[in-house]
């Protein structure tokens, strides 16, 4: 026996759609911006930067 006793034929993803595109739309931006912010003079030679080079020594 399921937990839910009866099946409803609902349209799940369809209506949904505007928002996950919306969401990813959200997330590229935040991720452009993050990557901007990286490669700031404030933050180049920051040790928590993923991309400042490994031989720089603070």
């Amino acid at each position: 026996m399921s937990i839910l006793p009866k099946k409803f034929p609902a349209p799940v993803a369809k209506p949904m759609f505007p928002f996950f595109a919306a969401g990813l739309v959200i997330l590229y931006g935040v991720n452009s911006f993050a990557n901007v912010l990286m490669s700031t003079d404030e933050f180049k030679n920051d040790p928590r930067n993923p991309n400042r080079k490994a031989g720089d020594k603070h």
